[in-house]
């Protein structure tokens, strides 16, 4: 059985999708923007949006009942891999201790223009 994740302290779909699904035991969340959920705006640069996509990913996770430490497993897609050094030094901080398994992937396009987009697996 699933069990559907929302929060108003992440930014609401856009489409036809949940911001996460809890099943298995596991979370699964959808791929996240640096969209502020109080302005409903992607904010500026590749950094602060790194930030804001993991503080939206943090807050679905804590509304499910789990939390950073507990992501095993993150995709990253960047618009450009020529900003990975900035994302990653972000990201980094967010991951500080066992940080979880990563694919980062360079696309040709993001949803509203994003510069960067996160999705996780975690642990419930």
């Amino acid at each position: 059985m699933k069990q559907v994740v929302h929060t108003p302290a992440a930014p609401a779909p856009v489409g036809p999708y949940s911001q996460a699904i809890i099943a298995n035991g596991l979370i699964f969340t959808a791929g996240q923007t640096g969209v502020n959920p109080s302005t409903g705006k992607l904010v500026d640069g590749v950094q602060e949006q790194t930030r804001q996509t993991l503080e939206n990913i943090r807050a679905i996770l804590e509304a499910a009942g789990s939390g950073l430490d507990k992501v095993v497993k993150t995709t990253v897609f960047l618009q450009n891999m020529s900003e990975f050094a900035a994302m990653n030094e972000v990201y980094a901080s967010f991951f500080t201790q066992q940080p979880p398994a990563r694919s980062t992937i360079e696309v040709a396009k993001l949803p509203i223009g994003a510069l960067v987009e996160i999705e996780t697996i975690a642990e419930a």
